[in-house]
């Protein structure tokens, strides 16, 4: 059964540095990032590896930005993919409701019908209807799974705008908050599990935008490989609720990244 309309299914970085990017990924989430072979298309995988199973299961994918991309503004950067039951008809909510399409809907073979755009304050993400009918697990809200992704998180100039916005096209609804006192409230997005939060842009963020938490099984561990690979972090580790850790920092590309994980390494 593929995944429901509203869920997370991929997640993309975009850098200036391909094998700089594998290199600093490989060690510091432990993904083995190999060539997707699709047909004319230089684009990459990142592999988790289950440590019970060892079955390897792609949860994201990485592309060079190109002459073109970097003239129109394009830096290097984690975007999510949403899956949508009808992209078009997504397409046409989304800008009714105030967000832009950055890319117009496009056929990739073998993967589905994808489009990038961004919501009513310029977050952009992408769009997503797949051709498989198997579930992505990308993002895992069921368990603790090393290098699939953890939690998905909306720093917004306009919270409730943001609420109005992907409530109406992708059915999240609020599920309880956190206050953070002069930061304002972490409002919790559930969408059959509990997928992320909303919460308002800080000051020192100097764009709104969405985070990405992959796991890593020792968040000690993954911050020195960070800086062991030319990474920087710029916060953390800190716990969150729950007892988890996160980091989080920019790779040496440029593009801004957040781990989560344990300390001592998962039990």
């Amino acid at each position: 059964m593929r995944n429901k309309h509203g869920e997370f299914i991929w997640y993309e970085l975009l850098t200036s540095d391909i094998n700089g990017a594998r290199a600093f990924y490989s060690k510091v989430v432990g993904w083995n990032i190999v060539d997707s072979g699709m047909p004319g298309a230089a684009y990459w995988f990142f592999n988790a590896t289950d440590t019970k199973s060892g079955i390897e299961t792609s949860v994201g994918g990485m592309m060079q930005l190109d002459d073109d991309m970097k003239a129109g503004g394009a830096v290097p950067v984690w975007l999510g993919y949403v899956g949508v039951d009808d992209v078009d008809a997504c397409l046409d909510s989304l800008t009714a409701a105030g967000g832009s399409v950055m890319m117009p809907a496009a056929d990739i073979p073998g993967a589905g019908r994808i489009a990038m755009v961004t919501d009513a304050q310029g977050v952009p993400f992408y769009v997503m209807r797949g051709e498989s009918d198997e579930p992505s697990y990308s993002f895992a809200s069921d368990l603790a799974r090393p290098g699939h992704c953890g939690w998905n998180e909306l720093a917004s100039t306009n919270p409730d705008s943001a609420w109005a916005f992907y409530g109406d096209l992708f059915g999240w609804v609020k599920d309880g908050h956190m206050d953070m006192g002069p930061m304002g409230k972490y409002e919790f997005i559930r969408h059959g599990a509990m997928i992320g939060a909303i919460m308002p842009k800080p000051t020192e963020m100097p764009v709104p935008m969405w985070s990405y938490y992959f796991r890593v099984p020792d968040i000690d561990m993954a911050a020195k490989a960070v800086a062991d690979n030319g990474g920087q972090v710029f916060y953390g580790p800190a716990e969150v609720p729950g007892g988890d850790y996160i980091i989080s920092g920019m790779d040496p590309q440029g593009a801004a990244f957040n781990l989560v994980g344990s300390k001592g390494g998962l039990h």
